[in-house]
């Protein structure tokens, strides 16, 4: 019985090998169709796809830079202006000899790498050692060379280089140097804006950057009859400020040379058009050049006329004296008996010369600048009335002007007052203000009463050349014209008497007041001086102001002036300007 059933074995063996044989087949058919099918769909029916995944694959897309725009000064000097520049980079990997292709001759040449490399180093002005070390090896990106003109990068794609590409750039460039350095501004090395017109209008000097999509072979070399597509950048629009460039660098020049020959701090010196609110200067002593801003200190990078508050003393006078004119309540020839010290309220004030008991008119209290008569005058304003002055004439106030960190100044509460503060801001003390809102203050009275906001950014210009004119903000009066107009008679006086002469210019009739006051130090006392000129001119029809104020000056605070930096900068300016030498009689009120 064993033996049949051995005898059956090997045919079983046999038979299940051949299912074994016709399910693989069978498994191996069924793949076959599949694929058969896909080359189907993709060759039959997806031709398009595949041809555009294959471009895909070849396609390179780069940005474009939009050129920023220019900073202009007011006679559209340029302080500020992007050049267009590019950065050679390679990729050594796809670094080997090739076929060059002529589009226009349709005829191609083969190039040794090494031909190439002569030719590359020919047009960069470098030596063939240098530029082969820069595109040999196996470094997948590494620059050849920074910043080369548009002329240089037209040369190179023309090489066809494999591996070599241009990346589009811009460098800031600025002119000027220094001059309205603070003003303008400058920009980080990666392209970020700092500080001045350059920060705050960045939105409009940017632009829009545009794309390039291109085609790319094997060899990282551009298919000159691929795809080709361009969206272009937007360039940015230029900003023209109302900065003349050669009155800022003067007033630079004589500043810096006054805080020198003083030993002081710092100074500053605004120049300001009264009937338009145009800043014409904003000059500091130390000021940052843009194209190397790290050599100056970083607290001395913006606009210190603008940035850096100081109790201003007695030019606040001015103010005082205006708003007790337009109360009523004292007229220029108004006479009053000053005695040595006045006594209000408990509070006891003097003046800065030890005097006996005096007569004095408005005007002379306000050409000898005296607390005591100021003090007299004030104390019949209400505490309101006194605040509300000040800030009609922008003390307390933020300007928008166009760049940051420009200070609003202090200039608390009147409730808030004790009882001297309520007096001493009458004349300066107790409250601090920039350089800049003693010139909008002086622009207000030779305004004849209205303070118009200042401007520092004139207009915008497109990249086409159109002109948009930046708005002016409506003017607010502060006091009458009448009012202003006598106030600007005491200031006229002033020149012929005290320290106000150290300002009088030959030919010219000009309106100043001088401020002194003390320096706070950061331990909460004070430490120095801050002394001023301010002024207008010329008096037939004021149209100019000038401030000089000077910080922390040794010496003698009583033989301590600004007169000197005032009267160069103002007599530069009116010559500018070309305004006439003065034919009418110099106001003189009687001071006793």
């Amino acid at each position: 019985m064993a033996a049949p059933t051995a005898k059956r074995q090997p045919a079983d063996r046999t038979a299940r090998a051949t299912r074994r044989l016709r399910a693989g087949l069978a498994i191996v058919l069924v793949l076959l169709v599949i694929l058969g099918a896909r080359l189907f769909q993709l060759q039959g029916l997806d031709t398009a796809g595949m041809a555009q995944a294959a471009v895909d694959k070849r396609l390179r897309t780069v940005d474009l830079p939009a050129l920023r725009g220019e900073i202009l000064d007011a006679n559209n000097k340029v302080l500020a202006r992007s050049v267009q520049r590019f950065d050679i980079v390679v990729d050594q990997r796809l670094v080997e000899d090739y076929t060059r292709f002529d589009p226009i001759g349709q005829e191609s040449e083969d190039i040794k790498i090494a031909d190439a490399i002569a030719e590359l180093a020919g047009i960069l002005g470098q030596d063939a050692k240098t530029v082969t070390k820069a595109v040999t090896g196996d470094k997948p990106f590494n620059y050849v060379a920074k910043s080369v003109t548009p002329e240089v990068q037209q040369k190179i794609e023309d090489l066809a280089f494999p591996g070599l590409s241009a990346r589009e750039t811009t460098i800031r460039n600025y002119p000027a140097g220094a001059v309205a350095g603070s003003v303008v501004g400058f920009m980080r090395s990666d392209g970020v804006p700092l500080e001045g017109i350059e920060a705050s209008q960045n939105d409009v000097l940017s632009g829009t950057p545009g794309t390039k999509t291109y085609e790319i072979g094997a060899d990282g070399i551009r298919i000159p009859v691929g795809t080709n597509e361009e969206v272009p950048a937007v360039n940015g629009q230029s900003v023209r400020l109302t900065l003349n460039t050669d009155i800022q660098w003067y007033a630079q020049e004589v500043i810096a040379e006054t805080v020198k020959d003083y030993g002081a701090e710092y100074g500053t010196v605004v120049v300001l058009n009264a009937k338009t609110g145009d800043l014409i200067a904003l000059a500091d002593s130390t000021t940052v050049d843009p194209n190397d801003p790290g050599a100056t200190p970083d607290g001395d990078r913006q606009s210190m006329a603008v940035t850096r508050t100081f109790e201003p003393g007695s030019t606040t006078k001015m103010i005082t004296m205006a708003a007790a004119i337009e109360e009523g309540i004292t007229t220029p020839a108004s006479r009053y008996t000053i005695p040595p010290k006045s006594t209000v309220n408990g509070q006891t004030f003097q003046d800065a010369t030890p005097h006996g008991t005096l007569t004095r008119t408005t005007a002379g209290i306000f050409a000898q600048s005296l607390n005591t008569g100021t003090t007299m005058i004030s104390q019949q304003l209400t505490r309101q009335q006194r605040y509300d002055y000040l800030r009609k004439f922008g003390i307390g106030q933020g300007f928008d002007i166009g760049i940051g960190g420009a200070s609003a100044g202090l200039l608390a509460a009147p409730d808030t007052w004790d009882g001297r503060q309520e007096f001493t801001v009458m004349f300066g003390q107790g409250l601090a203000q920039t350089a800049l809102h003693t010139a909008v203050a002086f622009g207000t009275i030779a305004n004849n009463g209205v303070l118009m906001q200042p401007r520092l950014i004139d207009a915008y210009i497109d990249p086409n050349g159109t002109v948009q004119e930046a708005p002016a903000q409506k003017g607010s009066r502060a006091v009458s014209k009448k009012t202003a107009n006598q106030v600007q008679d005491m200031l006229e006086t002033n020149p012929k008497y005290h320290s106000g002469k150290a300002g009088n210019i030959e030919d010219y009739r000009i309106g100043v007041k001088t401020g002194t006051a003390e320096a706070p130090s950061a331990s909460g006392g004070f430490s120095g001086y801050t002394i001023s000129m301010a002024g207008i001119a010329p008096m037939e029809d004021p149209e100019f102001v000038v401030v000089a104020t000077i910080q922390r000056p040794q010496g003698g605070v009583l033989t301590l002036t600004a007169g000197p930096t005032f009267k160069k900068v103002m007599t530069q300016v009116l010559n500018a300007y070309n305004v006439p030498p003065s034919t009418s009689k110099r106001v003189d009120l009687p001071l006793e």
